[in-house]
C-alpha cells in the first residue's frame, strides 16, 4: 500500500509572525492579516511599510505583522498615517481599522483624508459590533441585531440606519479606489485580496487614496458558533452590505 503524503500548498508569509493567535474561534481578522501579510511580501513591501491602527481589535494587527508601526489614538488612525505619510513620502502607509473606531469616533478623520486624497490605505474590518469593549451596537450594526446597547436589537427609529462606508467613501473626491469583499469564504477572500492589491497599487503609483470594507464574523459578541457566523455573513450582512468596486479610477481613466 502507498504510503499518503501531504503536499504543502502555502507557507506563512515573511511578514506576518509565527506565533499563536490569541483571536476568538472563528473570528475573521486573521485571514485579514494573512491577505495583508501575502501583498507586503509579493509586492514587496515589508522593509518600506508603516502601519497606524488605533483601538480595538485591530489593534492586534501589531502582533502579527512583522513591519514598523505607529499607535494611533481611538479613530485618529487615518490623520496619523496622513502625517507619517507626508514626512516619509517614499514609505507604504496603510492603516488598519475596526467599523467602531473608524466608522464612529473616527468618522471625521477617514472622511477629511479620503476627500483630501491622502496618498495611504485603509483596511476597515466591519463586524457590526464593538468587538473590544463588550458588544455594543456600532455605526453599522444591522436592524434588529441584538447587542448589549440594543438587547431588543437595533430600531431604525431611534438608531438609524447602519452606515454603508464603502459606498460613502467611494463619493468623495479624491477616492482613487474603494471596494468591499467578505472573509466567510475561499471565493469571497480571492476577491478581497484582489480588492487590497488594488488599494496598495493606487499608493504605490501615487493615484489616490485606497479604501477596502472586509465583511467580518464576531462569533464571541454575535453569541453564535463560527458556522453560525458565517452562514450570517452570507445570508444578512453581504444582502445590506453588498460585495464589489464602488470605485476605480484606474478603470474609469482619471487620475487623482
Amino acid at each position: 500500500m502507498t504510503e499518503m503524503q501531504e503536499k504543502l500548498v502555502f507557507t506563512r508569509p515573511e511578514s506576518v509572525i509565527d506565533r499563536a493567535t490569541h483571536y476568538c474561534p472563528g473570528c475573521h481578522h486573521g485571514i485579514a492579516h494573512r491577505l495583508v501579510g501575502e501583498l507586503l511580501d509579493e509586492l514587496k513591501l515589508t522593509e518600506k511599510t508603516l502601519l497606524v491602527a488605533s483601538i480595538g481589535c485591530s489593534v492586534f494587527l501589531y502582533n502579527y505583522l512583522d513591519v514598523d508601526a505607529v499607535e494611533a489614538p481611538h479613530g485618529r488612525a487615518p490623520a496619523v498615517a496622513t502625517g507619517v505619510k507626508r514626512a516619509r513620502p517614499d514609505n507604504f502607509v496603510f492603516t488598519y481599522q475596526g467599523d467602531g473606531d473608524l466608522a464612529s469616533i473616527g468618522m471625521a478623520e477617514i472622511m477629511h483624508a479620503a476627500n483630501r486624497g491622502e496618498k495611504i490605505c485603509v483596511v476597515f474590518v466591519n463586524n457590526t459590533v464593538y468587538g473590544m469593549t463588550g458588544g455594543q451596537m456600532a455605526p453599522t450594526t444591522l436592524i434588529g441585531q441584538k447587542t448589549t446597547t440594543t438587547p431588543a436589537g437595533r430600531c431604525i427609529t431611534h438608531e438609524g440606519s447602519p452606515i454603508r462606508m464603502a459606498e460613502i467613501i467611494a463619493s468623495l473626491g479624491g477616492v482613487a479606489y474603494a471596494a468591499r469583499g467578505s472573509l466567510d469564504c475561499v471565493k469571497n477572500i480571492r476577491a478581497a485580496k484582489k480588492y487590497l492589491k488594488k488599494a496598495f497599487d493606487c499608493q504605490i503609483n501615487a493615484t489616490g487614496f485606497g479604501f477596502v470594507e472586509l465583511l467580518s464574523g464576531c462569533p464571541t459578541n454575535w453569541k453564535m458558533t463560527p458556522v453560525q457566523a458565517n452562514e450570517r455573513l452570507q445570508n444578512e450582512m453581504i444582502p445590506y452590505f453588498p460585495l464589489g468596486v464602488f470605485k476605480d479610477i484606474s478603470e474609469e481613466g482619471g487620475i487623482c
